[in-house]
């Protein structure tokens, strides 16, 4: 299949410039890798920025209230368990009002794909800041910067006992549209963050990883089976350090150090994936640590891919199992188990 057969005949809205042109992209070309026809995929959303996707996807779609998309998208596919369901929801979308629907909607691990947009600011409704947005951060609703600690996403995502998480930036196309992939073949709710710039109300809020110059040195691509390794030279590892006491921690190390870890992102224990995914996140937290250059890189790629009974599965076998071992087995055998007169 070919990526222009998903995409609608609508005008993309998005600002000039602005990351979510390019996850709508991938997501296109992701869905032609996926081979789904368009018409057993649903893109379901609520309200931002992010929320407009089902507009410009050439399927099934539902451009829902604000935070709700994740109830909606349920019912979606509880009901139609045969469609490929895709959640599209900002930052403030997901996790402020949506955060309910979002942290049950992982817990029951139900089989959607959610795409988090993350560019830590409100851009829709103009600029005010959002649960992503770094203590300290200066916004129309935060004049004097924001006294809130931000949610870090993975953590939600590990806390509800997350079963798949993946991060991308907008400006790397090939991991974006692999996570996608991969995140489709995962049974069970896949979140992947995506890393968007808001070219108008926040731009320039990953710069220190998106920066073609030095995004080498200040990420590192994750991949099952593989070295962790990266670097502009492919020089650096990560390997984990006991020496500080009982608690392990990530150090970088020589790439050809007997102790740079492989990675397994279908380990049981979220323990590894979860040192993993809070990983360079000081610079997402506090504005006043902005500009310090943290030793680890921030990961990307899929982080975390466990296999466990999905939601819409075990509602599947419950409703199987009752109707095997009732004795009505149509509408009128269940009437005549009650009182009844023949007349």
């Amino acid at each position: 299949m070919e990526a222009s057969q998903f995409k609608s005949d609508q005008y993309v809205r998005f600002c000039p410039g602005c990351g979510d042109h390019a996850i709508c992209m991938a997501l296109q070309k992701a869905m032609a890798q996926i081979g789904v026809p368009t018409h057993e995929v649903a893109v379901i959303s609520g309200i931002g920025c992010s929320s407009r996707m089902p507009h410009y996807l050439n399927t099934y779609g539902f451009n829902t209230i604000h935070g709700r998309a994740g109830a909606v998208a349920t019912g979606v596919k509880t009901s139609h368990p045969e469609l490929t369901v895709w959640q599209m929801s900002g930052d403030g979308d997901l996790l402020a009002i949506g955060g309910n629907h979002f942290i049950h909607e992982i817990r029951r691990n139900v089989d959607l794909n959610i795409c988090l947009f993350n560019n830590r600011i409100y851009g829709l409704t103009k600029g005010q800041y959002s649960p992503t947005s770094p203590k300290g951060f200066v916004s129309k609703s935060s004049p004097f910067g924001t006294v809130e600690r931000p949610f870090i996403p993975a953590e939600l995502v590990m806390g509800a006992r997350g079963t798949f998480f993946a991060r991308t930036l907008d400006v790397d196309m090939p991991t974006t549209v692999d996570c996608m992939v991969k995140a489709k073949e995962h049974k069970g709710a896949s979140v992947i963050e995506c890393l968007v710039n808001c070219v108008i109300f926040n731009n320039g809020t990953h710069n220190w990883i998106a920066d073609r110059e030095t995004r080498a040195e200040r990420s590192i691509i994750l991949r099952h089976g593989e070295k962790m390794i990266f670097g502009a030279n492919k020089d650096k590892g990560l390997a984990l350090d006991y020496s500080q006491g009982l608690i392990p921690r990530l150090i970088v190390v020589a790439a050809d150090d007997e102790r740079v870890l492989t990675h397994d992102a279908h380990m049981a224990d979220p323990t590894l994936h979860r040192m993993l995914a809070l990983m360079g996140q000081e610079k997402f937290t506090d504005v006043a640590n902005a500009e310090i250059q943290p030793e680890l890189p921030i990961a990307l790629g899929v982080i975390r891919d466990v296999e466990a009974e999905t939601y819409d599965e075990a509602v599947r076998n419950q409703i199987n199992d009752v109707q095997a071992k009732a004795k009505a087995k149509t509408f009128d055998d269940l009437l005549m188990t009650l009182e009844h007169w023949d007349i």
